[in-house]
């Protein structure tokens, strides 16, 4: 069906003190008879609308006062992405929006129904958190809460690398979802600098009656995007890795960092360039794709490699 005859014919109807003819419905939708009655008769069958014939005045009106069309227009392929979108939050928190979702699940069948598809089908869609660290459903609520209506938080954070806790006022940015878990960007008024907070890491938290001091759109994506993966900074570095013929088949097509530059050697071997600002989840990535990468620069990169890698050795080969 086209959307905009919806629109079209809802803005007649509610507008119109009396009953629309079926000759007045076809010329304020430009199209058939045919075409007018199926629009009439999807919108009561699956967007509720109260439309009714009235026979004294030969033509169709509202049956209530107030009515509104509901603001869910998508083709089959956006209603699939949406009622993916629920699974995904569902599979990754413990249904962290299932409450507010829950209202809009009828219609979306409906609609789903009116393209010949079923809600069925989301069971033939896989996601599969690896490593998911799930946050607390209040404690999530609370943060996202102060991220949107833009309010300054107290946090209780625990650091696992110090195994320490502390107090912070912050101010949040924006919510993050990066490999499979939950993290806030925030302004962080002890460290008077922006800093990433884990939420699970989270133990407590309290919306404070003070608005959150405002950063720039500018400001945060040079700094969160510059560096490499969740570890935020200018980019000071950049690393050069070398693949293997065999793992570049893969790694040529794998999107690293957003200004990476790769280019494919004469023997076969692919070699990426990637600018970082700490090395710690760079180093992680590249030893996924170990003993099929070498780390060409800079040499304080392959000092760190080497010796972990040492390290490693040592401990296996003791046990």
């Amino acid at each position: 069906m086209d959307v905009e005859k919806f629109y079209k014919l809802h803005e007649l109807l509610r507008n119109r003190r009396t009953a629309s003819p079926m000759v007045e419905i076809m010329s304020c939708l430009d199209c058939s008879k045919s075409t007018a009655k199926r629009t009439i008769q999807f919108m009561r069958n699956n967007l509720d609308a109260p439309i009714e014939y009235d026979r004294e005045y030969q033509g169709y009106r509202y049956s209530k006062d107030s009515y509104e069309l509901p603001g869910l227009w998508f083709s089959a392929e956006e209603l699939l992405a949406l009622v993916t979108l629920q699974k995904l939050l569902t599979e990754l928190g413990p249904g962290l929006l299932d409450q507010q979702l829950s209202p809009l699940k009828p219609r979306i069948q409906k609609l789903l129904a009116s393209k010949h598809l079923s809600l069925n089908a989301m069971q033939r869609i896989r996601l599969l958190p690896i490593a998911a660290r799930i946050p607390d459903s209040a404690l999530f609520q609370t943060v996202a809460g102060a991220v949107l209506n833009q309010l300054r938080l107290e946090i209780q954070y625990h650091t696992r690398g110090s195994d320490t806790e502390a107090i912070r006022t912050i101010s949040p940015q924006r919510l993050a979802h990066y490999r499979d878990n939950w993290y806030l960007d925030a302004w962080c008024h002890q460290r008077n600098a922006l800093r990433s907070f884990a939420l699970d890491r989270i133990r407590q938290a309290k919306v404070l009656d003070k608005p959150a001091q405002d950063v720039t759109e500018e400001t945060l994506d040079a700094h969160y995007a510059a560096g490499y993966g969740i570890f935020a900074g200018t980019a000071q570095h950049l690393a050069i890795l070398r693949f293997t013929p065999a793992r570049a088949r893969w790694v040529a097509d794998e999107r690293w960092h957003p200004q990476q530059q790769g280019e494919w050697l004469a023997d076969g071997a692919f070699q990426l360039q990637i600018p970082y600002a700490d090395h710690r989840e760079l180093i992680m990535d590249i030893m996924r794709h170990l003993p099929e990468v070498e780390v060409i620069a800079p040499k304080e990169l392959k000092q760190e490699m080497t010796e972990r890698l040492q390290t490693a050795l040592k401990i296996h080969q003791t046990g």
